[in-house]
């Protein structure tokens, strides 16, 4: 049984703002991002780093120099922020400030990587493509990116959530451990 979510979200900054906020830090999105517009052959076929390791080399402060992402992995990074788009959408506003916070916390992204963006933003919330798209394994991670992006504040995010989660195969109880780790109310009682 979903949980009756009438408040804000517990511990600290939440939605689309506040991930992305903490993510940008002085680089920005942009490099993560490379080949969101359709530039993905110019991309190494492949790296010898994870996911996480490319993500962190976008965003620390580091003087090591950034991991240029495989085609792969950005890939995935196209469908983590499309994740996070349809959930910020999913309450049934996503409105023009919203969607201004979103590309200024991006960075500096290119035309095609803004066209992509744009083109996200415009389409409408649909938990079965996504669930198509994400590869097999990576449904939990684009459940947590999915939950990052909204307070879980309404009933239509708990929803959106609760159709993510069954169509990723996932258990009530790992769902709201998920919800557990990041301080956000569960989802299932």
């Amino acid at each position: 049984m979903l949980n009756n979510l009438g408040g804000a979200q517990a511990g600290g900054q939440g939605g689309l703002g506040g991930l992305l906020g903490g993510l940008a830090g002085a680089a920005g999105a942009g490099g993560l991002l490379g080949g969101l517009g359709g530039t993905m052959q110019k991309a190494p076929p492949q790296n010898d780093h994870s996911f996480g390791a490319v993500l962190n080399s976008q965003f620390d402060e580091t003087p090591e120099p950034e991991i240029t992402p495989s085609q792969d992995q950005e890939a995935m990074a196209a469908l983590m922020l499309a994740a996070m788009i349809q959930a910020a959408k999913s309450d049934g506003t996503f409105d023009e400030a919203e969607q201004q916070k979103l590309l200024q916390h991006l960075g500096e992204v290119d035309a095609e990587e803004a066209a992509f963006i744009r083109a996200q933003m415009d389409k409408p919330v649909d938990v079965e493509a996504l669930v198509r798209e994400t590869p097999e394994g990576m449904g939990p991670q684009v459940y947590t990116m999915s939950l990052l992006a909204i307070d879980l504040d309404t009933r239509d995010e708990a929803q959106y959530l609760h159709q993510l989660a069954s169509g990723y195969g996932m258990a009530p109880a790992e769902v709201n451990e998920i919800h557990a780790q990041l301080g956000v109310p569960s989802l299932y009682t």
